[in-house]
C-alpha cells in the first residue's frame, strides 16, 4: 500500500493488517499444547506510519514473524494470556477501523447528494 492511495487506500491496509493478526493470534492460541510450535507476531502499525510520515509517500507493508518468546518445556513458546489479551486488543481495533471505513463511506455517500447517516 502507498501512501498515495489516500484515507480509503490506509484505511483498508489497516483492515487487512488487524485481520492478519487476528487469524495470526487465532492459529497461536490454536496451537497452544502443540509440541515445538513456534508463535507467530505481526506487524504493520510502524511501517504504515512511517510511510504516513515520509514526505511524498512511500510504502507501507506487513511483515509476519516468528515470535521471541521463550519455548517453554515442549518447546513451544505460546503465551496463552498474552495471545488472549492480544484477541481482545485486535477485536476493538479492528471494529474502530471499520467504523472509520464506514464514516468514509458515508462522507462518499453523502457528497455524492445520498444520505449523509
Amino acid at each position: 500500500m502507498t501512501v498515495s492511495d489516500g484515507i480509503m487506500g490506509v484505511l483498508q491496509f489497516a483492515v487487512d493488517g488487524v485481520s492478519l493478526q487476528q487469524q495470526t493470534t487465532a492459529n497461536n492460541i490454536a496451537n497452544d499444547e502443540t509440541p515445538n510450535f513456534s508463535a507467530q507476531d505481526v506487524s504493520f502499525e510502524q511501517s504504515l506510519q512511517n510511510a504516513m510520515d515520509a514526505p511524498g509517500g512511500a510504502t507501507a507493508q506487513t511483515t509476519v514473524t516468528n515470535s521471541t518468546r521463550a519455548p517453554g518445556t515442549n518447546g513451544n513458546n505460546v503465551d496463552l494470556p498474552t495471545e488472549m489479551t492480544q484477541a481482545t486488543q485486535e477485536t476493538m481495533q479492528y471494529q474502530s477501523v471499520v467504523e472509520l471505513l464506514n464514516a468514509q463511506f458515508r462522507l462518499v455517500q453523502g457528497a455524492a447528494g445520498g444520505s449523509f447517516s
